[in-house]
Formats: C-alpha cells, sequence, structure tokens
C-alpha cells in the first residue's frame, strides 16, 4: 500500500473526527507521530473535542499531503509506548509529562 511513504516521525496533519452530538465532521490541524506503521495523536488535557470525539465514534480520516487516510482510533494503554510517542514528538521537557495518546490504525487510504 502507498501508506509506506509517509516517514516516522513528527508533522503536522488533519484529524478528522465525527461529532458525538452533530454527527458533523470536525476537522483539527494538529501535531502526529508516525510510528511502526500508527499514527499518534496526544494531549495532556483529555477534554478535548477530537479526543472525546474519536473514542466516541472510532472511524476518523487523517489529511496528509492531500490524501485522506481513514483509519481506527483507540486509546493507548501501553505506558512504555506513550513515553516513546512524547519522546518522538517534543525534544523538550514536554516529552517527560504524562499524555493520553490516541493511535489511529490505518485501514484503507482515499
Amino acid at each position: 500500500s502507498s501508506l509506506v511513504e509517509i516517514q516516522e516521525g513528527t508533522f503536522k496533519a488533519m484529524l478528522v473526527t465525527t461529532g458525538r452530538k452533530s454527527g458533523k465532521e470536525h476537522s483539527v490541524e494538529i501535531r502526529a507521530v508516525f510510528y511502526n506503521g500508527k499514527f499518534y495523536f496526544s494531549r495532556r488535557n483529555p477534554n478535548s473535542d477530537w479526543l472525546k470525539n474519536a473514542l466516541y465514534n472510532p472511524n476518523v480520516k487523517i489529511e496528509y499531503q492531500e490524501k485522506f487516510i481513514l483509519g481506527t482510533a483507540s486509546l493507548v494503554d501501553d505506558q512504555e509506548l506513550c513515553k516513546k510517542i512524547s519522546h518522538m514528538k517534543y525534544a523538550d521537557k514536554r516529552s517527560e509529562e504524562a499524555r493520553i495518546v490516541l493511535q489511529v490504525n490505518p485501514c484503507e487510504q482515499l
């Protein structure tokens, strides 16, 4: 699949979620980490709409370099993986902060 074009590391992407109440699509530009074939998004604060939306409806889209990638979102329980993602995402002391990490498993490219 052509998902392989994406290199491991951090970049800006659009995460498209479906609103929990409205059912409408919401896009947010956000820093993503691509690692081991999956996308990761993280927050310190659990009260973010995109995070709540993705947990309510795990079918999300990622827009990157004018392509849309469909994927399934889930929370990362593995603390070592959460740390790895934070270290990839931040080069400063923010990398040590505890974060909520959302994993998106890509299933299709549009």
